[in-house]
């Protein structure tokens, strides 16, 4: 399985010490050793870095833990291949337009029967599960409004719909951004944390760094950061239940729901 990596913050931030213990678990303290990438929001574009090579081990992942990038949303992902070949094009997190915003996607899991399921005008590039679902989202979406919805809120609830069907296809921990809100949805493995005043001292729990957010922050700073599994092992990290998907903007929660267990495996027409 691979993991995944976000924020939501209300400032500008850096992600380097979180980042700097998701890139160890590519290759190094975990075996995520099939690729890395992150996406920076900045206004209404992004900067993304991708590399199919092991984040433990990448000069690109090294450069990236290095520059102070500060961004109010932010998505990454390192990668354990199982579906589709290891290579640039497979790497995540993926990126499309829709309704004049760049949306940004990441998966951890494994689907089955994905290939049946139609995607418009999206088409895959690669050939993982994870992108051609991230196309058939983005067809679903497009079909129920055909213009830019005038309720988000509603529309990432209609869209956790959707991620029902995806559970019933297999594992399905998502994460999407549009720059704005940062969406979550878990099937088996998610957490969440939020940071802010009075801050404290974070300790990382894959390699032996720890630092003062006090110190780096100002008492109006909130930060939220989504992980597949907590990156510290002082914090108090929030586990979420499977079927259930969180919505955040600015760093607060904005909404948050668990959805019934599935009880059987759903079936989504091609």
């Amino acid at each position: 399985m691979c993991e995944l990596l976000g924020m939501s913050a209300n400032v500008p931030t850096d992600i380097c010490f979180s980042f700097t213990g998701l890139m160890l678990r590519g290759g190094k303290t975990g075996p995520h050793k099939d690729g890395w990438g992150i996406t920076f929001y900045e206004g209404r574009g992004f900067r993304t870095f991708k590399d199919p090579e092991p984040s433990a081990q990448s000069p690109i992942a090294k450069l990236v833990q290095a520059l102070p990038i500060k961004s109010r949303a932010v998505v990454s992902h390192i990668r354990q291949a199982n579906r589709g070949c290891v290579s640039l094009e497979n790497t995540h997190p993926f990126t499309r337009e829709l309704w004049g915003r760049y949306w940004t996607f990441a998966h951890n899991g494994q689907l089955t029967g994905y290939k049946r399921l139609p995607t418009g005008r999206h088409r895959p590039v690669g050939d993982t599960d994870s992108e051609h679902a991230f196309c058939w989202l983005l067809d679903r979406l497009e079909q129920k409004y055909p213009k830019r919805p005038a309720n988000f809120p509603a529309m990432f609830r209609y869209l956790a719909t959707l991620c029902d069907e995806l559970r019933g296809l297999g594992v399905f921990n998502m994460l999407l951004s549009d720059g704005e809100f940062v969406m979550t949805y878990c099937s088996n493995n998610l957490y969440w944390l939020t940071r802010r005043a009075p801050f404290g001292e974070a300790r990382l729990l894959d390699e032996d760094v720890a630092i003062d957010f006090q110190s780096e922050t100002t008492p109006n700073d909130v930060v939220t950061l989504i992980a597949t599994r907590p990156l510290t092992g002082n914090e108090s990290w929030v586990k979420m239940v499977s079927g259930e998907f969180c919505l955040f903007r600015l760093g607060e929660r904005e909404y948050g729901h668990a959805a019934k267990l599935l009880t059987s495996k759903k079936k989504i027409p091609g």
